[in-house]
């Protein structure tokens, strides 16, 4: 059985007024909720490199898409990304490393390439027996 029910005119406006209100507090409630922001592309890495040897750590800035050298490594920044300042603070840059001979003549293959993670640089990690390389910020210019 269904069951309708008759409304006066007054009781229809009534009941279209309580709708809209609830509807604006439903938009209103919803718009308050906190957006996650996506990561901001950044164009400059800044690196810590241990050499084990003699227990030397140096800080490097690196431009995306320029090769730099630390010691007998070639590393290139292929890019980088970060979280904005309202975010959880998270830094990430992808990378590859290469070794480079005597000669300054860099190696075809690769000793590391991929993502490494300012916040846990030990999940992908340069396995060197001479240098460590850690990402400590990504920035824009």
């Amino acid at each position: 059985r269904i069951c309708l029910v008759r409304l006066s005119f007054p009781a229809a406006i009534a009941m279209a007024d309580r709708l809209r209100a609830a509807f604006i507090l439903i938009v209103l409630l919803v718009s308050a909720l906190p957006v996650r922001a996506d990561w901001v592309q950044g164009n400059i890495v800044t690196l810590q490199g241990l050499d084990k040897i003699t227990a030397r750590i140096s800080t490097l800035d690196v431009r995306v898409n320029s090769p730099a050298r630390f010691g007998a490594l070639l590393i290139t920044i292929h890019g980088c990304t970060f979280k904005p300042p309202d975010e959880p603070p998270e830094h990430a840059a992808l990378i590859s490393v290469r070794n480079v001979d005597h000669n300054g003549v860099a190696a075809i293959d690769t000793l590391f390439q991929g993502w490494m993670f300012a916040s846990s640089p030990a999940i992908s990690a340069l396995e060197h027996p001479v240098y460590d390389i850690s990402v400590l910020s990504c920035r824009k210019e």
